[in-house]
């Protein structure tokens, strides 16, 4: 009984809280052996840990990691000079792309495991009202019963 109830127990996931600073998430980077991999989308960081092929040191995308790099992904582009948070100029094709990237790959790909503190605050520190956490696609209420 012990055996069966224990099979049909999930822990519940945990929301993805944790604020990560510029300096903290580079730490993410990839580059040490056992570290996961973080990768900011939008302000949503992933852990990308899973796709290390692709991420992880020396991988081909390894560039993008460790940093929020929306407007690299936005313009398919691993330019240093693009690999920032900022928008700004984007086209509406390059726009369309992030959201459709955003969507059909790091959010049902990779775990949310927090946000950029530049999407939860403001430039002056004061918390942004707009905030809305992002949904993990793969969320299921009924794993947590």
């Amino acid at each position: 009984a012990a055996a069966e109830r224990e099979l049909r127990f999930r822990p519940p996931a945990e929301a993805p809280v944790r604020l990560f600073t510029e300096p903290e998430l580079a730490r993410y980077d990839g580059q040490q052996e056992g570290q996961p991999i973080y990768l900011a989308v939008k302000g949503v960081v992933f852990d990308v840990t899973s796709g290390k092929e692709f991420y992880g040191k020396g991988a081909p995308y390894n560039a993008l990691v460790g940093k929020d790099s929306t407007r690299g992904v936005a313009k398919m582009s691993l330019d240093p000079a693009d690999l920032t948070h900022d928008i700004t100029g984007l086209t509406e094709e390059e726009l369309k792309s992030l959201d459709d990237i955003f969507n059909n790959v790091y959010k049902a790909k990779y775990p949310i495991v927090g946000y950029t503190s530049r999407r939860i605050l403001n430039e002056d520190g004061s918390p942004n009202l707009d905030f809305k956490p992002e949904d993990q696609p793969h969320f299921n209420i009924k794993d947590e019963f």
